[in-house]
């Protein structure tokens, strides 16, 4: 066996299969684009899910890559075991509908075993697979594998979800018996015991079925396009290649490790824990790449994740006594050991330092309010036990780890509930889980859109209308030769753009037979042929028909006018917030646009006024719209920014803006003047440091904003006329107010009307209020100061005065007031008033002043009878009961009860 570092490693596997006609494709993101059912890019696979679900065809069928990859389901066994981590590379090959089992096989023996390339020990080799899966059986055996070194198992089955799934192999790699102490053997992969010494090395799965509800495995159909899928670790094949006692032990932590021995002065080779150690130089790797590519800390979603991941590398510091700010100082080295393979990183280094140096600050201060919390806790429990919930909240709130939480409560002499702590524990994790169940599985392959591959000429750049002849037509998903209805016609040529990159596809006509039809949308098919959804009512269509296309023009105008601003706006917000910013999704419509980008804090009002104002200079700077087609290489030598999550071919397509360089095939103005007007309606965030920002262009802005603050106004409105009324009432009590009518601010288009529109609206609400509440409390102690309904029910016994009686339709806070200003003029007394509303409810309130008492006790069994319940304290208390039949017999059983 070779002794490899882990670069070579990474650079051996895509070699290998760049010489079987792989193409070697980047490492996505580890942010998924436009896929909302992940957190995180999790596994080589993820980014590719559109392959093999049959949405859309590669460049080649055949691909390999080291894809970032991060998980935190199994975290805290990070550190702990030889080989968990939040951050790994995947290594992968991957087949799209091309070769298949006896091929993979055939590469994956050559690749392990061949002097060539990695030179494993074949009879260090252990291999699973599934029980019926024969073919795979005989082929490892057929390339030499000892068949007693061939595992069948149960669970070497991929499937999540419906969609694409099929059986897998895993392959193991013996490290012998001094990982075995127990003597096991190959019964610990036989019934799936956890062990360091069969270590998985590679999981290569035969995506060959289309699993179905309702159906068992044995009659899932086959898929029209058979896949291969596979998954190697890299770290994992790092320790076995370097003979590393764990993945930590290896080139690719131990940088890390020994940054921290030296930082700490503790050797890490002599310490009897190792795990803080390893916890943090997996946990800096994680964050480093994460922020690098557009994450930032939050209190939700992937941020929540992510903060979660750096605090708990900051708590494992404290356990080798780094009491401040020190992993921003280990970025550096993360930069240095990656940036060969992952060059972004160099430039990204500086940010990420300030960003985890200034959340390490909040986090040391955040844990001395952890501590402040406990010791707030112990102090007021009074059986001696800090809850499993309290210790939870401190957990899950504080950061503030349960064994800390322990070891606190030691030396204060009390005692945790650790049991009900964990249950806790599972209980958020079981949450976590089902907020993920199934949502990863992909889409279910269409046959007949994958097997059609005719070419189709877009002529939409330049044109927009055109002759053409229909190829093929699909009805419901199927092929047709003839439809009517709702019918998705593909013709030979189309001025039509299909929706794609954010854009939505063209509407407009499509005309035939001396008729016109409405085409409501166009798409891409998997191929790439753009597909038109063409309302054809009871007209039936025929392939072979003439046909002549007709893009609506107004409406691509307007989609131009907004896709070119998009461009405008990115560049914009980078110049305005710093290019970490990073495109994380975008709509163009003919409406409005809108585009999602990633940074670390809410964005000021001066900061959205700036961008707005830079994208309506480059408008007016009148600078020219230029398309180039060219390599990708050369295209970012021109200082092109690639759209994030995009996968581009051999030649794209340079949009220059001057002030804008993108890589982009949307449609777009011939001149950035055409734009006419910028306005941003709308900045929300979306959470994990995520934005949206909603904006407009030239003729869509007045209906948009008029839109946007329609309500505002509707709101205005109301308030004035609600003023009128209070006016009124003001004038009724013989109040002097001064009460003006809100007036609205100057309306220009822009997003500071908006915010101006909204601070006025904000204003006139608490305004409102404020002349409210006089008038309320007028109105109260006006009604309040007739007293006579309680003081001509006063009884009395010796020095004590009681009043026990019922009224109708009082307002409550008016009647508190009526009580206590009558209890004021007495001074020893009861009083209870069952106050029935509209018929329908009661209300029982009691008030006791220098009486022994419980009003909480009078005012509940009050409640009971007549169905309802309630209590308070003993000096005043309030109740409700719902049958008013039995108000009396209520008013009878307080008597006797004070009598």
């Amino acid at each position: 066996m070779k002794k490899l570092t882990g670069r070579q490693i990474r650079s051996m596997w895509l070699e290998f299969f760049k010489s079987k006609g792989h193409e070697v494709i980047e490492s996505a993101s580890l942010i998924p684009h436009d896929d909302p059912t992940l957190l995180w890019i999790n596994a080589g696979v993820a980014p590719l899910k559109k392959y093999f679900d049959g949405r859309e065809v590669p460049n080649n069928p055949r691909m390999t890559n080291a894809q970032k990859s991060i998980r935190t389901n199994d975290i805290d066994n990070v550190g702990k075991t030889a080989r968990h981590h939040t951050f790994f590379e995947m290594l992968g090959n991957f087949s799209i509908g091309d070769y298949f089992l006896n091929e993979v096989l055939t590469w994956a023996a050559e690749l392990l075993f061949s002097k060539e390339w990695f030179d494993l020990d074949k009879n260090l080799i252990y291999i699973t697979y599934y029980p019926s899966d024969k073919d795979t059986f005989n082929k490892w055996v057929e390339v030499g594998i000892d068949p007693s070194h061939l595992i069948p198992l149960e669970d070497n089955f991929w499937e999540i979800g419906e969609g694409p799934c099929g059986p897998d192999t895993e392959i193991f790699f013996d490290r012998g018996e001094k990982y075995d102490p127990n003597h096991l053997g190959i019964e610990m992969l036989k019934n799936d015991i956890e062990n360091d010494r069969y270590i998985e090395i590679w999981n290569i799965v035969f995506s060959q079925f289309n699993s179905k509800p309702n159906l068992s495995r044995s009659e899932y159909p086959e898929l029209p396009s058979k896949n291969i899928d596979t998954g190697c670790g890299l770290e994992r094949m790092a320790c076995i290649m370097q003979g590393a006692e764990t993945n930590y032990d290896s080139d690719l932590f131990m940088p890390l490790i020994d940054f921290i021995s030296e930082y700490t002065g503790l050797d890490y080779h002599k310490a009897d824990d190792k795990m803080p150690y390893r916890v943090i130089a997996d946990h800096i790797r994680s964050v480093t790449f994460a922020i690098a590519d557009g994450a930032v800390l939050s209190n939700e979603g992937r941020g929540y994740v992510l903060r979660r991941i750096l605090r708990r590398a900051v708590r494992y510091g404290r356990k080798l006594n780094i009491n401040g700010p020190f992993l921003y100082k280990m970025v550096d080295i993360v930069v240095d050991k990656y940036s060969d393979f992952y060059p972004y990183l160099v430039t990204k280094a500086p940010l990420i330092k300030k960003i985890v140096k200034l959340e390490e600050e909040n986090f040391l201060k955040t844990l001395e309010n952890g501590e402040k919390k406990l010791l707030s806790i112990i102090k007021d429990s009074s059986n001696k036990i800090v809850s499993g919930a309290d210790a939870f909240l401190l957990y899950d709130t504080f950061g503030f780890p349960i064994e800390l939480t322990m070891e606190v409560c030691e030396e204060k002499g009390v005692s945790v509930d650790v049991d009900e702590f964990y249950r806790e524990l599972q209980l958020q994790k079981e949450r976590a889980r089902n907020a993920r169940s199934s949502a990863q599985s992909m889409n279910s392959q269409n046959e007949y859109y994958m097997e059609f591959k005719d070419e189709v000429n877009f002529v939409g750049y330049d044109e927009l209308k055109a002759s053409t002849n229909v190829i093929a037509l699909f009805k419901d998903g199927v092929r047709v030769d003839k439809a009517s209805g709702l019918v998705e016609v593909v013709t030979s040529k189309t001025p039509f753009y299909a929706e794609m990159g954010g854009q939505i596809g063209d509407n407009g006509l499509l005309i035939t037979d001396n008729e016109s039809f409405d085409v409501v949308n166009c798409f891409k098919l998997p191929n790439g042929q753009n597909c038109h959804t063409v309302e054809m009512n009871d007209h039936d269509i025929k392939v072979g028909d003439l046909v002549d296309l007709e893009v609506d023009e107004k409406m691509r105008h307007n989609i131009c006018c907004n896709h070119s601003a998009t461009h405008l706006l990115n560049e914009a917000l980078r110049k305005v917030l710093g290019d970490h910013v990073i495109q994380h999704g975008s709509l163009v419509t003919d409406e409005r646009l809108r585009f999602d980008f990633n940074h670390y804090q809410n964005l000021t009002i001066d900061e959205i006024l700036a961008v707005e104002k830079l994208v309506n200079e480059q408008i007016k700077a009148a600078y020219p719209v230029i398309t180039i087609e060219t390599d990708i290489n050369t295209a970012k030598k021109m200082g092109a920014q690639a759209v994030f999550g995009e996968k581009y071919g051999d030649v794209v397509r340079l949009v220059d803006m001057t002030f804008s360089k993108e890589l982009c095939g949307g449609t777009h103005v011939k001149n950035t003047s055409e734009i006419n007007k910028f306005v941003i309606l709308s900045i929300e965030s979306k959470g994990s440091g995520i934005f949206r920002i909603e904006a407009a262009t030239n003729d869509s802005i007045n209906s948009n904003i008029e839109n946007t603050i329609s309500n505002v106004k509707e709101e205005i409105l109301m308030v004035n006329k609600k003023l009128d009324d209070l006016a009124n009432s003001a004038k009724e009590l013989e109040l002097k107010m001064d009460i003006n009518q809100i007036k609205l601010p100057n309306f220009t288009y822009s997003y500071q009307d908006i915010i101006n529109y909204r601070t006025v609206y904000t204003e006139a609400k608490e305004y409102v209020k404020k002349i409210e509440k006089v008038i309320e409390n007028t109105k109260r102690n006006n009604s309040s100061n007739d007293l006579s309904i309680l003081t001509n029910n006063i009884e009395t016994n010796g020095d004590i005065s009681y009043i026990v009686c019922k009224t109708t339709n009082i307002d409550i806070n008016t009647l508190k007031d009526m009580i206590d200003k009558t209890a004021e003029k007495l001074e020893k007394c009861l009083i209870f008033v069952a106050n029935i509303i509209d018929n329908q409810k009661i209300v029982f309130i009691a008030k006791a002043k220098n009486v022994a008492i419980s009003c909480g006790n009078l005012v509940k069994e009050a409640a009971i009878l007549t169905g309802g319940n309630g209590g308070g304290r003993p000096d005043f208390a309030q109740a409700g009961g719902k049958d008013t039949t039995k108000v009396d017999k209520a008013i009878e059983l307080i008597k006797g009860k004070i009598s």
